[in-house]
């Protein structure tokens, strides 16, 4: 039954999602059914990839709380931290599962008690799962996420209870999304970790910072993981300008789609190790899906960013910059980061892993 019920859960958020399967379903009996299931929680780590403004409150970390950031968010067009035009992929996540249609920081002051029950981003911009990467840019480490997520433990527990704490943790979906900066922040640029690890090293130890972030939420009482990815940052517009690139870079994109490869083969591990339900979330496949074969997807640039020239800018250089007449034809906004509508792509991509692997 509860096999059943999580199929036509996961059928209900991919109808919410895309319309086109929205035909032949009840979504209000269906978001009834979600609710039955008790996975009301999303609580989200990692980087600028799912960070909604949590950097808006550290001094020094990398910033985006300015125009022409959120320039798309709603009617209210304004910047929340987050490095897009409008939502990101767990903004439209969270949207599907029929609670709330985006994800707080929590370091945001104004945070409600109430958005506590439908989940959190601890995710900050800049963050990976070396902790050097984060020394680097001045953002949260995978370790600070961790103690956040205690705090925000203690205060579920002080709204619902310490048992229906419990239950919501162990029935919520954690995703982590990190891994991009600390090959193109620290591994490609700071000398350190490339003078001690070759590029197949380095992997093998961000993954084994990966395996031990999950075995913490493990102990944390999480039981449903989900594993973000690197994107073909070899595509990144920043990347093609600083290697003087027309294409995407191949060794980069070569370095990135075999971390993927290790990522999936780690989860297999802990999916019997800690019996945990894991999936992992193909961002890869679907942004350059989306590159190659642009008009499926209805854009048209996928060469540069939205903001600026969209060869450089990014975080502060973007500041104040004149965007694009359209930003739903460019796959960037920046220089690095993809638009909101590439952010819809992504999420769809996200929630057919979820009902592909947990159930």
């Amino acid at each position: 039954m509860v096999r059943v019920v999580m199929i036509l859960l996961m059928a209900a958020i991919l109808a919410i999602i895309m319309p086109v399967f929205a035909q032949g379903f009840n979504i209000h009996q269906l978001r009834q059914m979600v609710a039955k299931t008790n996975s009301s929680c999303l609580l989200v780590f990692g980087d600028s990839s799912v960070d909604p403004g949590n950097n808006n409150h550290l001094p020094l970390a990398p910033k985006s709380n300015f125009p022409p950031y959120g320039k798309d968010l709603f009617t209210g067009r304004r910047p929340t931290g987050r490095f897009t035009n409008g939502r990101l992929a767990t903004d439209f996540i969270a949207e599907a599962f029929g609670y709330v249609n985006v994800i707080q920081a929590f370091l945001d002051p104004t945070i409600k008690e109430e958005a506590l029950l439908h989940g959190v981003s601890f995710a900050s911009a800049g963050s990976g799962y070396d902790e050097l990467t984060t020394n680097l840019s001045k953002a949260l480490p995978i370790w600070k996420q961790m103690e956040y997520f205690r705090h925000y433990k203690i205060h579920l527990s002080r709204e619902v209870g310490e048992m229906k704490a419990e239950e919501i943790i162990r029935n919520a979906i954690l995703i982590v999304s990190m891994g991009t900066n600390d090959f193109l922040q620290n591994y490609y640029i700071d000398p350190t970790r490339s003078q001690h690890f070759t590029v197949k090293q380095y992997q093998n130890y961000l993954i084994s910072r990966m395996l031990r972030f999950v075995k913490t939420m493990h102990e944390m009482g999480a039981r449903r993981v989900a594993i973000v990815g690197v994107p073909p940052f070899g595509c990144m517009p920043i990347v093609k300008t600083l290697k003087d690139e027309s294409k995407c870079d191949d060794e980069y994109n070569k370095v990135a789609f075999s971390f993927n490869s290790k990522i999936k083969q780690k989860l297999a591990v802990l999916n019997a190790s800690l019996a945990m339900q894991t999936a992992y979330i193909d961002i890869y496949r679907v942004i350059a899906s989306a590159i190659h074969s642009p008009k499926k997807y209805g854009f048209e640039e996928t060469s540069k960013g939205c903001c600026g020239s969209g060869l450089i800018e990014f975080g502060d250089t973007c500041k104040g910059m004149s965007t694009c007449a359209d930003p739903t034809k460019y796959v960037f906004w920046d220089a690095i980061h993809p638009t909101q509508k590439m952010y819809e792509f992504i999420a769809i991509e996200a929630l057919k892993s979820l009902a592909a692997s947990m159930n």
